[in-house]
């Protein structure tokens, strides 16, 4: 049995990650933010030390992308100083770590899937923030480094495009998405599984692309979501990007590859349309438990 140890635990993906691996019968320390904080040096280290994992994977991020836009400082305390904390800790430990990273350190324009080899060109602060942690990690472990880009994820464990369609189904007679940016809808249980592959696997470290197979637009994905509801999907009108302006610009292209799986023999996630039917029992269940208790 490995003992796998879990930063920025209490986010979506992390949640699903250690259920996944305690499931599977591994042993997987997950910490919360109250539990760690990356931007504490000496706190990295000394968890690191105290808990002689395997190996790290840090979910831990600064996720409010409009925020950055003010506060890119802040950001770049979590997203790049703190992935340099937790790189160096692995590194000192000799165990490997897997980082999770962003679409949004591309510019977004693109008119192909994003290679994991191409050159990132990040047009927010987010994106900005996210790349230096890339390169931290790739800098401190060359060799037992593995990036991790995910972009577009719901899950049935934190606040995601698909639940709030889900709430706005109930709320409203209509509802305006937007239909001109296209990405990967994709379901953190399934990145979750990708991580726990890529380990199992020994694959050589690098970047990854951890989204589904397939494009859509947030008014396709609203629409699935409305039929998988039984509502009907022509409550969902199109509309543009212009009509919802936001501080930091939303990419029109986040698509992203998937070569660096099938180069090391493991198998891409699948088709995000089979993926949301599958997870949408989950996602009605904790939509439920929301409702219940006073969350709207």
């Amino acid at each position: 049995m490995s003992r796998w140890l879990i930063t920025g635990a209490g986010g979506m993906l992390g949640c699903d990650l250690v259920a996944l691996l305690r499931d599977r019968g591994q042993e997987a320390i997950g910490l919360a933010r109250r539990d760690l904080d990356i931007t504490e040096e000496a706190a990295v280290g000394a968890t690191v030390r105290g808990s002689r994992p395997d190996v790290v994977l840090n979910c831990a991020a600064w996720t409010a992308v409009d925020d950055a836009e003010a506060s890119e400082d802040r950001a770049a305390a979590v997203n790049g100083g703190g992935a340099a904390h937790v790189a160096a800790a692995c590194a000192a430990a000799r165990i490997p770590l897997v980082h999770m990273s962003t679409d949004y350190v591309f510019a977004g324009t693109a008119r192909r899937p994003y290679a994991e080899g191409d050159p990132p060109c990040p047009g927010t602060a987010y994106g900005r923030t996210k790349l230096a942690g890339e390169q931290a990690v790739r800098r401190l472990l060359p060799t037992a480094g593995y990036v991790v880009r995910t972009a577009w994820l719901y899950g049935a464990h934190g606040p995601n495009f698909v639940s709030t369609m889900m709430r706005l189904e109930r709320e409203r007679s209509t509802v305006d998405v937007v239909a001109d940016q296209r990405g990967q809808p994709t379901w953190t249980v399934d990145v979750a599984g990708q991580l726990v592959a890529l380990i199992r696997s020994r694959a050589p470290a690098g970047i990854y692309h951890a989204t589904s197979s397939g494009t859509a637009t947030w008014f396709d994905l609203a629409r699935e979501v409305f039929g998988l509801l039984g509502a009907d999907p022509a409550r969902v009108r199109a509309t543009t990007s212009s009509s919802y302006v936001r501080p930091a610009p939303r990419p029109s292209y986040s698509v992203l590859g998937h070569d660096a799986w099938s180069l090391a023999g493991i198998e891409p996630i699948g088709d995000w349309r089979p993926a949301l039917r599958r997870a949408f029992p989950a996602l009605v269940a904790a939509r439920r438990d929301v409702v219940a208790s006073g969350g709207g």
